[in-house]
């Protein structure tokens, strides 16, 4: 991708699964990597910066305003600026709308949904100031076309593509980009858990691809978005879900 080398990416949620997937990516592509997480990162810093490139990390909650501020100003403190945040931490509550509970939905909401204006809160004055900047963020197929048992996560992932869609509006100007990545059903450690019956009759039968995605292949979606080859892509919802929303 061109445009990454010696940039600067914040990675929400990047310990695991598609965040750490995307930390690896972006170093593969010579990128300094912020890891941001609730869980311990050191694992995914020691992959990362075996790549040859700088990393840290960070822990934060991205549910608190002065938390997300100090990771800010680490990064910035470590690196010198902030070219690229990702906003990636997530959490699910499920549970059908006559059971779920509001502490449910608020957790879920919380993170997925204020966690994302947080971080970008955040980080705005810095790349405000330069004059340059690129924010993803990760919504999913269900904030598009909903799904049984998800209200909260639904709710969430919808909200994130209309604050992304706004922020592009307000900041273009400004040469900021915003836009989100929709990921569909990916081989995370968690679906992978799910029974293969479970998984063959009620999960791949939605996916005309007829298989799970990896996480490589959403990270290497962020990548684009956030390289030079994107320069021009701003407010944009890429889905990444093997056709599944058709």
């Amino acid at each position: 991708m061109r445009g990454l080398k010696n940039k600067v990416v914040i990675i929400t949620g990047a310990a695991s699964g598609i965040g750490k997937a995307t930390a690896l990516r972006f170093a593969e592509e010579g990128a300094n990597v912020v890891v941001a997480d609730f869980a311990d990162g050191t694992a995914t810093v020691k992959e990362v910066t075996e790549k040859g490139v700088q990393a840290i990390y960070v822990q934060v909650n991205v549910t608190d305003m002065e938390n997300v501020k100090t990771m800010v100003a680490k990064a910035i403190e470590v690196f010198g600026k902030v070219d690229v945040l990702i906003n990636n931490a997530g959490i699910t509550r499920d549970a059908m709308m006559k059971k779920m509970t509001k502490e449910a939905w608020d957790a879920v909401i919380d993170v997925n949904l204020t966690g994302v204006f947080n971080c970008t809160s955040a980080v705005l004055p810095h790349i405000l100031e330069q004059k340059s900047g690129v924010v993803l963020t990760t919504s999913s197929v269900v904030g598009i076309y909903g799904n049984l048992g998800q209200t909260n996560y639904a709710a969430a992932k919808w909200g994130v593509i209309g604050m992304t869609k706004s922020w592009a509006k307000e900041m273009a100007k400004n040469g900021i980009r915003f836009n989100c990545v929709a990921p569909g059903f990916i081989a995370t450690e968690m679906v992978k858990k799910i029974p293969e019956q479970v998984l063959n009759e009620k999960i791949l039968i939605k996916v005309p691809a007829m298989r799970l995605g990896e996480p490589e292949e959403v990270a290497a979606a962020f990548a684009f978005l956030a390289s030079d080859d994107a320069k021009f892509i701003n407010g944009a919802v890429l889905s990444v879900d093997g056709a599944c929303t058709l």
